[in-house]
């Protein structure tokens, strides 16, 4: 499992490190209003892939149990009836899609943009509409718990779109460019991904014969769910720029959306854990293996925590210096108060989404879980309105923030409920020891910044470094000291009698 969820963080490196350097090269190439217009075109076409109405996630859960108990015949039924759902649905996200550029229309877009804008909208609907059939080779695979060669194609897209977006928008800084270059790589992903599925699962196919009224029946039964949680997710964290590009202007989205990219590579990085978290659920519930789960369950908290904390610090303390150097100076207050606001709530929110909620998904209860996401997501909508006159984007940030905690809180209670821990006894196990663990971490940050007021990327970079020592030390023999479950220094033991062999 530790493997698995190792090659999602490698991944979710690799796309941070390309976002590193690409974010401020596409904002020099097309400007903060373009680059806040690409923004407003993602956010808007993101809206689409709600039609996927759950369909992936429910794919990966009974595929999961179909490989579990060894059934071929079902697997294909799943595969068949989803292919044939997502043909259907990307038919119909292109008909969505175009009234959607009706929407696109009442922004105020600069008219230097204005003819790209609508033509890049156009491809990209192109994009989301045939990236639902891309879904299909992902969940064969994640099914199998074939992680790693997945995650090997995915860095491969993130490579490939890298080196096109460097390349090509050095020849032509267009939205039409980038718009393209998103068709290219969901076609090297998709291409790719088949060619290794039918050569590591020799009886899996696709084949519209295998289309099965009964299957799609039990996957709408679970998918309607999954639907509610994505359209929760869409309201949390896509919404803001529309709001901000309709009352502020798309001007100011880039603000915003730097610091939000952060925290959203910081979820993706904890949801790598929820990634083999959720069909392990499956596998152990299918199995019988309910203490297992728990295990895994209490385990893999701590370790989202842990990596939300240290990695929050860092954001809290230094974010806005690091957003002020990467990007541009301009950016670092105002990006800077947004980010330090979600960073905040993260701390809360981030365990619960990357474990507890894909337990839930994985054990087949996700009613009360998702309805509550989606009342956060639209929570999120309502305060980000009400707050944005008054208070800017610190006022969608707030908007945000409080929602996801409020979501955090109820979700974390269900899951303990549905493994039967109680909460007591989750937050003794997961809380006290990783947050006494981050004063140091806090500590040495603070002095880095108010003893000796770092400034430059080698001051920050000094900071980080010696921040990741502290860290390690502090998790070995303090926070994980005679854990019933993972003893780091037990496994540090093994390491040091390996090396010396």
């Amino acid at each position: 499992m530790l493997r698995n969820i190792g090659s999602n963080w490698i991944l979710t490196l690799a796309g941070i490190s390309a976002t590193y350097i690409l974010t401020p090269f596409v904002i020099r190439s097309l400007g903060p209003e373009g680059y806040g217009t690409w923004t407003l075109i993602t956010s808007m076409t993101g809206y689409i892939s709600l039609l996927a109405l759950g369909v992936p996630m429910a794919c990966v859960r009974y595929l999961a149990q179909h490989v579990a108990e060894g059934d071929t015949r079902k697997m294909n039924a799943t595969i068949g009836s989803c292919a044939g759902l997502y043909l259907l649905i990307g038919a119909v996200a292109v008909v969505i899609g175009a009234a959607l550029m009706v929407l696109f229309g009442i922004y105020e877009i600069p008219s230097i943009f204005k003819t790209d804008a609508r033509l890049a909208f156009g491809l990209m609907v192109i994009q989301v509409s045939a990236g639902f059939i891309g879904f299909l080779p992902e969940g064969i695979m994640y099914a199998h718990h074939d992680f790693v060669v997945r995650n090997l194609v995915r860095i491969g897209g993130v490579l490939l779109r890298f080196s096109l977006t460097i390349g090509l928008l050095a020849l032509d800084a267009s939205l039409v460019m980038l718009a393209s270059i998103q068709l290219a790589c969901l076609a090297f992903d998709f291409c790719v991904s088949w060619l290794l599925i039918r050569r590591r699962y020799p009886g899996i196919r696709i084949s519209l014969a295998d289309f099965d009224l009964r299957m799609v029946r039990r996957i709408f039964s679970f998918s309607v769910y999954v639907l509610l949680l994505s359209a929760g997710a869409r309201l949390s964290f896509e919404t803001d720029a529309l709001v901000i590009g309709g009352f502020l202007g798309v001007g100011a989205i880039p603000f915003y959306a730097v610091a939000n990219s952060l925290i959203v590579y910081l979820m993706d990085f904890i949801i790598a854990i929820a990634a083999v978290v959720s069909p392990m659920a499956t596998k152990l519930n299918t199995e019988g293996k309910l203490d297992q789960l728990r295990e895994i369950f209490l385990k893999w908290s701590k370790v989202a925590l842990s990596l939300s904390l240290v990695a929050g610090i860092f954001l809290l303390v230094f974010g806005p210096r690091f957003i002020g150097w990467w990007i541009d100076p301009s950016f670092e207050q105002p990006a800077g108060r947004v980010l330090q606001i979600l960073t905040v709530s993260c701390f809360l929110f981030l365990p619960i989404r990357g474990v507890a909620l894909p337990v839930l998904m994985g054990l087949g209860k996700p009613k009360t879980a998702t309805l509550a996401f989606l009342g956060a997501g639209l929570l999120n909508l309502v305060l980000s309105v009400l707050l944005v006159r008054p208070f800017g984007l610190s006022g969608v940030a707030i908007g945000t923030a409080i929602p996801n905690v409020l979501f955090a809180l109820v979700v974390l209670a269900i899951a303990c409920r549905e493994l039967e821990i109680s909460l007591p006894s989750y937050v003794k196990y997961v809380v006290p020891r990783a947050a006494l663990g981050a004063l140091p971490v806090l500590a040495l940050l603070l002095w880095f910044k108010l003893g000796l007021h770092v400034q430059s990327i080698t001051g920050l970079v000094a900071a980080g470094s010696a921040m990741l020592v502290l860290f390690g030390l502090t998790w070995i023999f303090f926070v994980y000291r005679d854990d019933p479950y993972v003893d780091l220094r037990v496994h540090l033991v093994r390491f040091r009698g390996w090396s010396r062999a």
